[in-house]
């Protein structure tokens, strides 16, 4: 029997909705000798946390295509990892794979059809951006904005971004700037992440929420108003986005962060104020689900292999060592502690 670690789900928010590191428990774990038939037994190299697993703590998630996490059973999420041994004949000993359901542990035995083979010269090695820029994070970024978007290259647009330091936001911006934006603006809650979206991503300007008038920096920063507003966090900074949208403009509705410790409906509901002035300039506010667009995920993953790469996008981590870490890593990436992708590293 080869032994190793979990986190398991310990309880779930209290009734402030916040959570905190309490409510996961790192166990022990035994993995039995032997593999199945079409089993793999794989070690884990990096796992992945995110905002939508906020709403995986409930016991009810309040969408359709994510499932809550189980008290007592062990949590999953984005993970990437090498193949160990195999049962399965589309997995290799020394592949490295990743999915969106890996297991936090430090090794597992895991059906070899859950897994997906990637290639590490696709990331120049860095494979934690399998779990961002490269992976499903990347993905939403860059379907959010063809599909949502409409960003039109010499239509002089101007795209807002919320969240724009996450490991989304900051690529959104990104695409939206080489798909032809000629400004684009980020919303982000320190001086250090508004640094980071200017110097190393290529932002016309940013936002300091907790520290700005944003109403009055988004006049200064957007002149001619704002046409594509990808919105990561819902509540007041996007009430205050919406207020300087021009006529026939569009929100790309990602993510409510901001909202996701309370009990609301997803999306949640907006004010009659705002709702009226969504239908008076015609904006459209679409709700954008990348797991809609999976026909489009090959040919996309690629073009966004390509751009990082070749430096066209700029990729921002931040790396915590060891599953102890996991609760830990959560809790601060839900109160934005993190700059781009918060990646949990496990083993080498």
């Amino acid at each position: 029997m080869s032994s190793g670690r979990k986190v398991v789900l310990n309880s779930r928010p209290g009734n402030d909705g916040a959570p905190v590191p309490g409510n996961f428990r790192l166990e022990e774990t035994t993995l039995a000798p032997d593999l199945k038939d079409g089993e793999v037994l794989v070690r884990t190299l990096c796992l992945s946390v995110d905002p939508y697993m906020r709403c995986r703590m409930n016991e009810d998630t309040g969408v359709d295509y994510v499932t809550p996490w189980q008290l007592s059973e062990c949590v999953d999420g984005g993970g990437v990892g090498v193949v160990e041994s195999s049962l399965c004949s589309t997995c290799s000993e020394g592949d490295v794979v990743t999915s969106f359901n890996w297991p936090w542990q430090t090794n597992a035995v895991v059906k070899g059809s859950a897994l997906q083979k990637v290639d590490p010269q696709m990331v120049d090695g860095r494979l934690s951006y399998f779990l961002g820029a490269v992976g499903i994070t990347g993905l939403t970024a860059l379907l959010g904005v063809r599909e949502k978007g409409n960003v039109t290259k010499g239509a002089n647009q101007t795209m807002v971004v919320s969240g724009a330091a996450g490991a989304c936001g900051s690529v959104a911006g990104q695409i939206g700037r080489l798909d032809g934006c000629v400004r684009v603006v980020g919303i982000c809650g320190s001086d250090e992440k508004c640094k980071a979206l200017v110097d190393e991503l290529g932002f016309s300007a940013a936002i300091n929420y907790r520290r700005e008038d944003v109403p009055t920096r988004l006049k200064e920063c957007c002149p001619d108003g704002i046409d594509v507003y990808f919105d990561n966090v819902g509540g007041a900074i996007s009430d205050a986005v919406i207020t300087q949208m021009n006529a026939d403009s569009h929100v790309v509705l990602c993510g409510q962060i901001s909202q996701y410790n309370k009990d609301v409906p997803y999306p949640p509901p907006l004010s009659d104020e705002i709702t009226e002035t969504l239908r008076r300039r015609n904006v459209t506010r679409e709700r954008f689900t990348v797991l809609n667009y999976m026909n489009k995920a090959e040919a996309s993953l690629c073009e966004l292999g390509q751009l990082v790469q070749s430096g066209q996008i700029n990729v921002l981590e931040t790396v915590v060592n060891g599953i102890e870490n996991m609760g830990d890593a959560f809790c601060s990436m839900m109160t934005g502690g993190n700059i781009g992708k918060q990646i949990i590293k496990i083993s080498e």
